[in-house]
C-alpha cells in the first residue's frame, strides 16, 4: 500500500516527516511539490508516473475568508476551484467557463467546481468541510475578493488545491486536501498571522488522519508499528 502526503513547502509538514513512518506493507512518503497550481500538477503527474499510489494527502496551510473563523482551525477541501483562470473586464472577474473556452461540466469539472468524491468515506476525524477557491497570486484587492466570495462561495484560498482535486479526479485516484487557517484573506500584516499555531494543528491532525485513513483502507498493520 503506497500512500503520498504532499506539501507546498517542507516546513508546514515537517513535525508529522518526523513521526510517520514506513513499515511492514506500509510505503508511506512524503513529497514537497513547490508552491502554485503549475509546480504541484507537474510534480504530481511526475510522482504518478513513478509508481501510481493508492492515496494520496495534501496538507498545508491557508487563508480564510471567514472573518469569524477561528485561526488555527484544520478543515478538508470538499470542493476546490480555479480563482484566477479568466479574464477581468471593466472590474468584473470572469472565469473560463463564463467565457465558454471550457464547459461547466467537463471532465473533471462538475458545474465549474472539481469536487472530493472520496471525502465522506475518509473524513474519519470528522473535520469540517469546506469550499475552497485556488489562486497563483493571493488576492488582496478587496472588490476582486468580493466577486470571489459571490461566484464560488469559498471559505478557504489556497495556491495548490485545485491542482490536487484536478490530477486526482482524473486519474481517479483516491485523496484529501486538509489545510490549517493561519490568517484571514486580504490581511499582509503577517504579525496577525497565526502561522505556528495553524501549523502545530495541521500536523496534530494530519498524524491522526493518517492513522485512521490507514484502517479505513483496511490495511492489516497495527497503527504502533507506523507511527513513533
Amino acid at each position: 500500500m503506497k500512500i503520498i502526503i504532499t506539501s507546498a513547502t517542507e516546513f508546514e509538514v515537517a513535525t508529522a516527516k518526523q513521526k510517520i513512518k514506513s513499515k511492514k506493507g506500509v510505503d508511506i512518503s512524503f513529497a514537497v511539490t513547490g508552491v502554485g497550481i503549475l509546480a504541484t500538477a507537474v510534480n504530481l503527474v511526475r510522482i504518478f508516473y513513478q509508481g501510481k499510489p493508492d492515496f494520496i494527502i495534501q496538507a498545508g496551510i491557508a487563508g480564510t475568508f471567514d472573518m469569524n473563523m477561528k485561526l488555527g482551525k484544520v478543515m478538508l477541501i470538499e470542493e476546490d476551484f480555479l480563482g484566477d483562470l479568466g479574464v477581468e473586464e471593466n472590474g468584473k472577474w470572469k472565469d473560463v467557463f463564463d467565457l465558454k473556452l471550457v464547459k461547466q461540466n467537463k471532465n473533471p469539472f462538475k458545474k465549474k467546481g472539481l469536487k472530493n468524491a472520496f471525502i465522506e468515506k475518509y473524513n474519519t476525524l470528522d473535520l469540517s468541510t469546506v469550499k475552497a477557491v485556488t489562486v497563483n497570486q493571493i488576492s488582496t484587492n478587496k472588490n476582486h475578493i468580493q466577486q470571489l466570495i459571490k461566484k464560488y462561495n469559498p471559505c478557504i484560498e489556497t495556491m495548490e488545491g485545485a491542482a490536487l482535486h484536478y490530477v486526482c479526479n482524473w486519474y481517479n485516484i483516491p485523496y484529501l486536501q486538509i489545510r490549517s487557517v493561519s490568517n484571514y484573506i486580504g490581511e499582509r500584516d503577517k504579525s496577525k498571522w497565526k502561522l505556528k499555531l495553524a501549523v502545530d494543528n495541521l500536523n496534530k491532525d494530519l498524524l491522526k488522519l493518517t492513522k485512521t485513513v490507514i484502517d479505513v483502507i483496511n490495511l492489516k498493520q497495527s497503527n504502533r508499528d507506523v507511527f513513533d
